[in-house]
């Protein structure tokens, strides 16, 4: 039997305390630490046998889809950055505890060459592809323009745009028919918040490429859709992604009165991936607990 739970007191609500972490942060040293479903994620089969390559999977959504993917059976590669290896080996650990294939590739998706050999690693070790989620990002907070300097833009624009261009377009040839592509994008994407002017694009621009890929590659048999996050508990956040002001009441002006976590957004990538959601392509999911958009 399943009780009934209520979402306004299921997690956690502001005020947090204050807190700061250097880029990129990680999971494992936040307060409260994210759930990412470590506990409460039961999978049944519906991935078994499939081949998943998640990039930014040491925490956030990424971590999320991870877990759940393995508990679904799918064998998972994840891509972090160097600094991010004490929440990858957590994730890692979680996965293999499920009997299943995980890979860990750590490398900096700013680099086209590491792009490429990410996608051939991930192929090689797990005997092939049919699952690309494109998650990782950079989020830093500015209150305006004139702070962000070229190279801080270039690093935005790189991670969050060139990135997944470089790794779709080396995983395409991989790809059967019924495979899939997940990208994150964000409310950010459609309600912009002022001091996100970097981020707030590369998400528009990834759900523009979710809704173009899907047309492109749909007669081939290709399903590509997005996932629009609103306020999630993440490292993002305590590593320059908000300010130390929003982050103590981050999320609290939801109708739900709190942030999400991701273990909340990960059943979502666990249906766009399986092939009974064989009919949705092009879509963006939101998880934004009330507001935002779509």
């Amino acid at each position: 039997m399943q009780l009934l739970e209520d979402p306004t007191i299921k997690y956690p609500k502001p005020p947090f305390k204050g807190q700061s972490q250097p880029w990129p942060g990680l999971a494992g040293k936040m307060d409260p630490r994210p759930d990412h479903g470590e506990q409460s994620y039961k999978g049944s089969g519906r991935l078994k046998g499939r081949k998943a390559l998640i990039t930014g999977g040491d925490s956030g959504m990424g971590r999320a889809a991870a877990i759940a993917y393995a508990r679904e059976g799918a064998d998972v590669a994840i891509n972090y950055l160097p600094d991010e290896e004490p929440d990858a080996k957590e994730v890692i650990a979680l996965m293999k505890a499920e009997g299943v294939k995980a890979v860990a590739i750590p490398g900096d998706l700013r680099e086209e060459e590491f792009c490429k050999r990410l996608v051939e690693q991930a192929v090689k070790n797990l005997g092939g592809l049919d699952i690309l989620v494109s998650n990782a990002g950079r989020q830093q907070a500015h209150q305006s323009i004139l702070d962000i300097s070229t190279e801080q833009f270039d690093w935005t624009m790189k991670t969050n745009i060139y990135a997944p261009f470089w790794i779709i377009r080396a995983a395409l040839p991989h790809l059967q028919p019924g495979s899939v592509i997940i990208g994150t994008t964000s409310v950010q994407a459609y309600d912009p918040s002022p001091d996100l002017y970097d981020y707030a694009q590369t998400k528009a621009a990834t759900m523009n490429f979710v809704k173009s890929l899907a047309k492109q590659l749909g007669p081939k048999g290709i399903r590509v859709n997005g996932v629009a996050p609103g306020p999630i508990w993440t490292a993002l956040q305590v590593s320059g992604g908000a300010t130390q002001e929003k982050l103590k009441n981050f999320g609290g002006d939801s109708p739900l009165g709190r942030p999400g976590q991701p273990a909340e957004l990960g059943s979502i990538y666990v249906q766009l991936a399986a092939n009974d959601a064989s009919f949705a392509t092009g879509q963006i999911y939101g998880a934004a607990g009330g507001n935002g958009q779509p």
